[in-house]
């Protein structure tokens, strides 16, 4: 984890121009920054499953004045599907209005960074390419930090965005969409050739997933000694549309680790790897950051497992009938209808 963790501190640093290292930061890069921080965060988390207020003008001037940086989860939250959700634009405006700095993180692997920023611009919305963190990223990061021995490849479960971000860092990889069509006819005989040279299995979501994937996935994974077995995010349902929601990388990742009993190394939430990078860049405590997602077991668990405040929004996958359930034990410090409820009011 150490080792996750300084990877992504160092890629970040050198994909924002003019970064420089403060002696916080480096004390985070040798792992040794934010010990205390993750003791009180076991605390906060405990707190946060007794207290669930929905946010309204009091609590909303509240957490503006005790919030430096919001970091918002993408689907569910800013989007649907490909469907902007109603004035989410004019938070976005007036909190940078109000002095506020803005991160934008998605567990959803599919498109890059460069992808992602171009889905802001075609939804309007301006944004700076160093406020997006994407699990596609941090996979190629990981790999980068723990380079994979000369000669050796990725095996991709997954569409572009794990590709495009590979090769940027150079690393090579077989399989992702140009495994979609490939078919295995069972009968006597029939065995899947799987490339020995693979030392890590990439596991993104993936809509065009098939048995074959699984099979050369699993090959690698069991049959090459050491081979890593890394998932995006781990993420039950996800969307593709707005019109209801869909099976998410949790059935992908799932399906591996029924066929090979490994378990994952996950990189995207809630991994705590770009807490740790905006506490040590910004110099800003965890209680002043506030994590906005729709999610309760990545998104709200993200922050109060690192010291954050959190807002679950039900724009998206959660429920207000779930949220207050007594089967919940997630709870976050606010919850909205929208995040259009920071300022409605």
């Amino acid at each position: 984890m150490q080792a996750i963790k300084a990877l992504f501190v160092a890629l970040m640093m050198r994909f924002i121009s003019a970064l420089s290292i403060s002696k916080l930061g480096k004390q985070f890069l040798n792992g040794k920054a934010f010990t205390a921080g993750r003791m009180s965060s076991r605390l906060r988390s405990t707190l946060a499953t007794e207290n669930c207020v929905k946010l309204l003008q009091k609590q909303s001037e509240k957490l503006m004045a005790s919030t430096d940086i919001f970091i918002f989860d993408c689907d569910g939250v800013i989007w649907k599907g490909d469907s902007l959700i109603a004035g989410v634009p004019a938070v976005l405006t007036k909190l940078r209005e109000l002095g506020k700095m803005i991160f934008f993180v998605t567990n959803n692997s599919t498109k890059s960074r460069k992808g992602y920023l171009k889905k802001f611009t075609e939804l309007g919305l301006q944004v700076n390419p160093e406020e997006i963190f994407s699990s596609s990223f941090a996979a190629a990061a990981y790999l980068e930090q723990n380079p994979l021995p000369a000669g050796k490849k990725v095996y991709i479960i997954g569409q572009e965005g794990i590709g495009d971000e590979l090769d940027l860092l150079n690393i090579p990889h077989i399989g992702g969409p140009s495994d979609a069509n490939k078919v295995i006819k069972l009968g006597p005989g029939v065995k899947v050739e799987h490339d020995h040279d693979v030392a890590a299995v990439i596991v993104g979501f993936d809509s065009a997933i098939n048995y074959y994937k699984i099979q050369y996935a699993q090959l690698c994974i069991n049959e090459n000694p050491g081979c890593k077995f890394i998932a995006t995010n781990l993420d039950a349902v996800t969307h593709l549309t707005d019109e209801q929601e869909w099976a998410g990388n949790g059935s992908m990742v799932g399906a591996i680790k029924g066929c090979t009993g490994q378990e994952p190394i996950v990189v995207g939430k809630p991994s705590p790897l770009m807490v740790d990078y905006i506490v040590a860049k910004y110099k800003v405590e965890p209680a002043r950051i506030c994590m906005v997602g729709d999610r309760l077991d990545t998104d709200v668990l993200f922050g109060t497992d690192n010291g954050l405040q959190t807002v679950l929004t039900l724009s998206g996958v959660t429920t207000e009938k779930k949220l207050l359930s007594e089967a919940n034990k997630i709870k976050p410090d606010y919850y909205v209808d929208s995040i259009v409820d920071f300022f409605n009011y």
